[in-house]
């Protein structure tokens, strides 16, 4: 338990605080650049009161709000966005439209932060060798386009290897941090009284609209805190809490504070206050170590959206779409080919479109916001709901953050036309693709159950005026066991047979990461030939459909694969100009089932087993 417990420790660190660690390259800077210090100089109460309010957002949003609360938010061990608005749905014991927008909504965000992330990173890690020698300006841009796309092209091979230095070389990446900034304090100790609270207050009240828009660029401080609950199932609850409160919180704060000093005894250092903390002789292998940490907080962002596209995928929110495990050890980590191409796309759009780190950062906070401001929305409820406590008192616990988040997402809208609609735009198209496919299938669902015949209603036909029968067991995919699969009544249609043995197999998502094996199969006998079998998964659990068809013989039902035939119905779709949807929506759909993963490489089906029987209907 004790080593354990050190192994989650650091590998938390690289995983979890990777993003949030790499937040110091750029966080101050921007921040005293929006606070007017380019063209007014460098003004001591702006340095203290802009720490002060990064300090204090750190103490609020991340300690209070996630390491201290949120963490106790969990779904069966599982955090994030899509495990918080399960959980949101179980408290309230239905299906509430406001939960599964709020959800849809963090989620979209979440994937504008994933394409934003690699991109400001790495571009601020790498101009860091404009400071080593100017002569590398003019190849800033290509190396940062090399790196990014070096890193997604590794995605395939998995990141078990790489994973297992994530963690030491982000410690190093915290304890260099802190050694820089404990080395400039004591230029300009007054920066020490940014520890109080009321210069954060003042600043805010004395510099009006430009205070809000300097408050924009503080958010970017705690970029990468929802990481800190997304990865609640992979780390647990104790090691997060502790490697934030014994090294990384530490280390940011002393890293900001060093900057600080720095820029009151030496103003021409807000250049770039990060690389400037170190020696001349030290700056190349610092410049390295922050592209490492940058890359190692990409990936953490990565790793996260493939986990994300597969909750949403189970949560029947996207497309099934291609999903390969890269380990063996580990089922969490995975790889999505079709999402990693769409984040790589973005994250070069977003490099060349931008070209430097400060133009990008005016883009950066909305998406983090955001979700945020869902975060806390979603946690009220589980509040209020699940843990049991008064209306009054759940809102005493989160009104406060949801000020908090609202007015950070309020200082980074005004910047929207500069760069802000960019995280907006991405968050919009996720979200009309969920919405459209939600929307999609209900359409097609309805359509299909109208033409149906109810099963039991089959059963007493065939009982009645039997068919020819073949030996062997059929296997019937089906989305709803109440109706007659298609591909059966398709069969029955053109062979005229029937199997000696007929399954109806409904593969069931359920609203909790993980469902034990006892729970996971119920067999409904309808007749000596006829019997219902439902499945259910985690949104956490790939759908393996043979091997949880060997749990039936604990049920009685004596499962032969060698013997069984699995009958898929493939829908070919066509648009309607009649239909539930527009136009435009109904070839997006179109779009996103012919992208979507087959059903026997989703659910595991040997292939060599699978008939696949195709109808046409319109949407």
């Amino acid at each position: 338990m004790h080593a354990g417990f050190w192994t989650l420790f650091v590998g938390c660190i690289g995983v979890v605080y990777g993003d949030i660690g790499t937040s110091p390259l750029y966080a101050l800077r921007e921040a005293l650049l929006s606070a007017g210090a380019a063209h007014s100089g460098v003004q001591r109460e702006d340095v203290v009161g802009i720490l002060s309010l990064i300090l204090w957002t750190l103490t609020i949003i991340v300690t209070l709000k996630y390491v201290i609360i949120l963490l106790h938010a969990d779904n069966d061990g599982e955090g994030g966005t899509l495990s918080l608005m399960a959980l949101a749905q179980r408290a309230i014991k239905g299906n509430s439209r406001v939960v599964f927008l709020l959800g849809v909504t963090g989620a979209a965000l979440f994937f504008g932060d994933a394409m934003i992330t690699p991109a400001i990173s790495v571009l601020s890690a790498v101009e860091g060798l404009k400071l080593v020698t100017p002569t590398f300006d003019p190849y800033v841009l290509p190396i940062t386009i090399a790196i990014i796309i070096g890193l997604f092209a590794v995605q395939s091979h998995g990141t078990a290897k790489v994973a297992a230095f994530f963690g030491p070389i982000t410690v190093v990446w915290f304890v260099v941090m802190a050694l820089g900034g404990l080395r400039h304090i004591a230029d300009d100790l007054g920066i020490l009284q940014a520890i109080n609270p009321l210069h954060a207050v003042n600043f805010m009240l004395s510099n009006g609209t430009l205070g809000l828009i300097a408050l924009g660029a503080v958010f970017l401080s705690v970029t990468g805190a929802e990481a800190l609950y997304a990865d609640l199932g992979h780390f647990g609850r104790r090691p997060i809490q502790a490697a934030w409160m014994a090294l990384v919180f530490p280390s940011l704060a002393l890293n900001y504070m060093g900057q600080g000093a720095l820029v009151l005894a030496n103003p021409k250092a807000i250049e770039n206050p990060f690389f400037l903390l170190y020696p001349e002789w030290a700056l190349l292998p610092i410049v390295v170590l922050a592209t490492i940490a940058t890359i190692i907080a990409s990936q953490a962002v990565i790793t996260g959206a493939f986990s994300l596209a597969r909750q949403a995928i189970q949560l029947r929110l996207l497309p099934r779409l291609d999903v390969r495990h890269t380990s063996e050890e580990h089922a969490g980590q995975i790889y999505m080919p079709q999402i990693n191409v769409l984040l790589l796309i973005g994250v070069l759009f977003l490099v060349v479109l931008f070209g430097s780190s400060s133009r990008l950062a005016t883009a950066y906070g909305i998406a983090v916001t955001g979700t945020m401001v869902v975060t806390a929305c979603l946690a009220f409820i589980v509040v209020w709901r699940k843990w049991n406590w008064p209306f009054w008192a759940a809102t005493l616990l989160m009104a406060p953050f949801f000020v908090i988040d609202t007015i950070f997402l309020g200082a980074n809208l005004i910047k929207v036309v500069e760069g802000g609609y960019v995280p907006l735009m991405i968050a919009g198209c996720f979200m009309l693709s969920m919405w459209t496919w939600v929307r999609g299938t209900s359409i097609l669902f309805a359509k299909t159950r109208k033409n149906d015949i109810p099963m039991l209603e089959l059963v007493r036909m065939l009982e009645k005026k039997p068919p020819q029968k073949v030996t062997g067991t059929a296997v019937f995919l089906t989305s709803d066991p109440q109706t007659t699969p298609s591909a059966l009544l398709h069969s029955l249609k053109h062979y005229k047979v029937l199997h000696e043995k007929n399954v109806m197999l409904t593969v069931i998502s359920a609203n909790v990461p993980r469902v034990p094996d006892s729970e996971r199969i119920k067999i409904e006998p309808l007749n000596d030939t006829f019997m219902r079998v439902s499945m259910t998964f985690g949104y956490m659990e790939e759908p393996n459909v043979p091997r949880a068809l060997g749990l039936c013989r604990k049920k009685g039902w004596k499962f032969d694969i060698m013997s069984t035939s699995f009958f898929l119905s493939r829908r070919s779709i066509r648009p309607s100009r009649h239909g539930g949807m527009p136009l435009w929506q109904d070839n997006l759909f179109i779009l996103l089932a012919h992208n979507a993963a087959d059903a026997s490489g989703y659910f595991q089906i040997p292939t060599g087993r699978v008939v696949e029987i195709g109808s046409q209907i319109t949407v």
